[in-house]
């Protein structure tokens, strides 16, 4: 039996989690993908109806450099909301839009196997193994595996992790071997220190954002992970704006490397 490719990992963020109609168009054009014979998996985050479960239950939370810190109180309440009430969301979306969606988490098969990414962020896991069988059996299967980024321990079997969810899809990107990495976010892609949009951006534009400290918060971690896809053999990534859908223009487009003769603004509207 030949391998299963997967072709684009898609992470879901922001108002395209939050906004119904946001939710519907992202979800019927993943829809149309895969009527195009395009294998697509599905990561989720889920951070506004975490903080707003948390705030429900009294509980205060922190970032450390857009990470956020979580307490064993906190990764029962997480993995509630992501595994439950966000990934069914999701799911019904995509199969309201045609798509064959199968819903698990992390944990499940042991597809994502963590350890601890930092002592200061608690139980908050770093990927360090991809187990692919649960994804490449569904889109074998003609269907879109939909992940919640909650991980089972590497070591620990006993434990949880709650995973940065563009780490999630940067992870799983590199090891499905995709040739498509895809951030739908609130933004309209990565902006420059003037607050304008670069629509195109390499390795060492990237670098340059992080150590020049444009990126902050949230974005320096979608930065991180990023520069980790393109390393790792992903040819393209693009930070989209979620309303704006996937195919619409617009957004950063980045590559490992781009020469200087290249049309910029062609590279970020000829896609599909």
């Amino acid at each position: 039996m030949s391998k299963v490719t997967v072709d684009w990992v898609i992470k879901l963020g922001g108002r395209g989690l939050i906004d119904p109609a946001t939710l519907a168009l992202v979800a019927s054009q993943i829809a149309q993908l895969r009527q195009l014979g395009i294998k697509v998996a599905v990561v989720h985050g889920g951070g506004p109806a975490i903080n707003e479960e948390l705030t429900r239950r009294g509980i205060s939370w922190d970032f450390i450099d857009g990470q956020r810190v979580t307490t064993p109180e906190m990764m029962d309440v997480i993995e509630m909301v992501l595994c439950g009430s966000m990934n069914r969301k999701v799911v019904r979306a995509l199969q309201a839009a045609g798509a064959d969606a199968v819903g698990f988490s992390g944990v499940d098969g042991g597809t994502l196997q963590c350890s601890q990414l930092d002592e200061r962020l608690q139980q908050v896991g770093m990927v360090e193994v991809v187990d692919p069988r649960w994804i490449e059996s569904i889109v074998s299967a003609g269907g879109v595996p939909c992940i919640a980024p909650i991980g089972g321990g590497l070591n620990k079997r006993d434990m949880t992790y709650n995973i940065n969810a563009d780490w999630a899809a940067a992870r799983m990107a590199a090891a499905l071997k995709v040739s498509t990495l895809v951030f739908l976010t609130d933004q309209e892609g990565i902006l420059g220190a003037d607050g304008s949009v670069l629509t195109t951006l390499d390795e060492h534009g990237l670098e340059s954002l992080i150590t020049e400290e444009v990126v902050k918060g949230g974005m320096l971690a979608k930065t991180r992970t990023i520069l980790h896809a393109l390393r790792a053999g992903v040819c393209d990534v693009r930070v989209l704006n979620a309303k704006n859908g996937l195919w619409a223009g617009g957004g950063t487009a980045c590559r490992l490397n781009l020469s200087a003769t290249e049309n910029r603004s062609a590279e970020v509207t000829s896609w599909l």
